[in-house]
């Protein structure tokens, strides 16, 4: 089947879509993106990041059809389902990821992470396989297409593998057939589909019509603005087009849903007393369709009315008439049946999310590039009041550009990416990767402790071998090689344990904050050469992982190794 056959999956924190081409390889790609929406009489780029599954972990539903049913359910029904959404969010900010991580529905049970995530990339894979069955009128199935599943940049790389075995496990890949799946980091894949926009492609510009520049040199930041998280990358064109990574990825967890949680917590002071606790804990699907109702509002710089449910309304009115509430909040008012926050207090929900922004920016412009444009992308970056903000912070020293519909940017660039992933030419490493050696022991600089002895002399063990530095430049496809040597003349194995580290050299691999990613033992049979024997380490650096490949030069025989990023429990 042609490799031009593509689907992109955007696993979003709020929103989560799929983008595919059949385009012929030798004609310019154009993404298919199928609207969302039909049973709820909508028609988006996206559906939204919920997932339902009954009480007995089976799958329900995902997207607007989950969130529609949870919706409507009360008292035990609503208790008793097991009911995710901004689930993605539970892989922000942890390191060494474990296959057993839990997370909490919206009843409080908890469910295994890798399950849920798995049911959801099931369910995106299945959808758009009939999606393309039913106007091809032919029948495809995964193993058909390249697939691209996209992720943050900033994430930890043991989630991004986490993402993998997920993907694994819904039938996207199978075992063996793992390089027709690439793992696709956000910002750049909206930063591919960007650069092919014309001027009129943008919705926000901060000087007259400009359009992404192509001229090799350029430098620009995109700035990925999800639900989740804001995720900062930088940019060089090189000649021919590609991109070079300026600046490892960085970013935070500020992004819409800062906003929404801000919002929520206006309505808890509001309705005190216990009356909002009091209606999460009955009403938990109405407090889902407030939630959804302010997202929509929350993308225009105006004041916000939303309709105070019944429900809410009965519970308030139990305690004090429900204008009452309002009298000691400043921001919001009653109006006949309706919550009014006004446009300053709207504001002010985006401050904190906004300086942090702020901030981040600040820090890469302050770092001596020459930056030219900020690229606004994701579903957060509709907002006028973020754009605005961002326009006036940053349009006296380079250019503002958010492209029309900028939440669809990063899965149509995926797909445009999963066509040339030389597209982006090279990366900063984000860790410094090393192997553990044993070098002849030196008692003026090697811990005593770590001192061995063998019929071949004094050795010390342990040793830091560094293989990749932090923020070194490392090629999208490059391999280096490195010449190993036995410690013992006679010995029939050599046994390679990989390990990964913020810190720019560390000695000893059992330093502080250095963290073993793999290992596997090499047969070395042939000992007539000695110490003088060699095997060759080759480490493969693809789209987003590494493999690690050793091979004995006598006998030939080798072993490779994926490094594994995720934590065994």
């Amino acid at each position: 089947m042609s490799d031009s056959f593509i689907i992109a999956v955007d696993f979003g924190t709020s929103y989560s879509g799929y983008a595919f081409s059949m385009t012929p390889r030798d004609e310019e790609i154009e993404p298919h993106l199928p609207p969302w929406g039909e049973e709820v009489g909508l028609e988006t780029p996206k559906t939204p990041t919920c997932i339902l599954f009954d009480e007995h972990e089976t799958f329900l539903s995902f997207g607007y059809e989950a969130k529609g049913t949870y919706m409507k359910m009360r008292g035990d029904d609503a208790r008793n389902k097991l009911f995710f959404e901004c689930f993605k969010m539970s892989l922000y900010g942890k390191q060494k990821l474990s296959s057993d991580l839990t997370i909490t529905a919206a009843n409080g049970k908890s469910m295994k992470a890798l399950k849920v995530f798995t049911e959801a990339l099931r369910y995106l894979k299945d959808t758009a396989l009939k999606t393309i069955n039913n106007t091809s009128g032919r029948e495809f199935i995964a193993a058909d297409f390249n697939w691209v599943l996209t992720v943050p940049a900033i994430w930890d790389p043991s989630a991004k593998q986490f993402m993998r075995k997920a993907a694994t496990q819904a039938g996207i890949v199978t075992k063996g057939n793992e390089t027709k799946l690439i793992i696709a980091l956000e910002p750049e894949a909206a930063s591919i589909w960007c650069k092919k926009l014309p001027a009129d492609g943008f919705t926000a510009r901060s000087q007259g019509d400009n359009t992404l520049e192509q001229s090799p040199g350029t430098q620009y930041i995109v700035v990925d603005c999800g639900g989740g998280t804001v995720d900062i990358t930088v940019h060089e064109v090189l000649d021919g087009g590609a991109l070079k990574e300026l600046h490892k990825a960085s970013g935070n967890n500020m992004g819409g849903q800062t906003v929404d949680q801000k919002f929520k917590e206006l309505l808890k002071i509001i309705f005190c007393d216990g009356v909002w606790e009091e209606y999460e804990r009955q009403y938990p699907s109405e407090v889902q369709k407030m939630m959804y109702d302010f997202t929509l509002f929350k993308k225009k710089d105006q004041e916000v009315e939303i309709s105070c449910p019944y429900n809410l309304g009965k519970l308030a009115q139990e305690v004090k008439n429900v204008e009452a509430f309002f009298q000691s909040v400043s921001g919001a008012s009653w109006n006949e049946g309706s919550i009014q926050i006004s446009k300053e207090k709207l504001r002010s929900f985006f401050e904190e999310s906004l300086h942090s922004i702020t901030d981040s920016l600040r820090g890469i412009l302050g770092k001596g590039f020459n930056i030219e444009f900020i690229l606004l992308v994701g579903g957060y970056a509709e907002s006028q009041i973020l754009q605005q903000h961002v326009i006036r912070q940053f349009s006296d020293q380079c250019k503002v550009l958010c492209p029309f519909r900028a939440q669809e940017a990063i899965v149509k660039g995926a797909v445009m990416f999963g066509r040339t992933p030389e597209v982006v030419a090279s990366r900063q490493s984000a860790f410094t990767y090393g192997l553990a050696v044993g070098n002849r022991f030196d008692a003026s600089k090697h811990r005593a402790d770590k001192k061995y002895t063998n019929k071949d002399g004094e050795w010390c063990n342990d040793i830091f071998m560094k293989l990749v530095a932090i923020n070194e430049n490392v090629g999208w496809d490059e391999t280096r090689e490195h010449i190993l040597t036995p410690s013992e003349s006679d010995q029939l194995t050599m046994y390679f344990a990989f390990y990964s580290t913020e810190k720019e050299s560390p000695f000893y691999v059992d330093d502080e904050g250095v963290e073993k990613i793999g290992s596997f033992v090499v047969s070395t049979p042939d000992t007539r050469l000695g110490m003088k024997r060699q095997v060759k380490l080759k480490l493969k650096f693809g789209f987003t992982e590494m493999l690690a490949t050793a091979t004995d030069v006598e006998s030939g025989l080798t072993k490779s190794i994926e490094l594994d990023f995720m934590r065994k429990l």
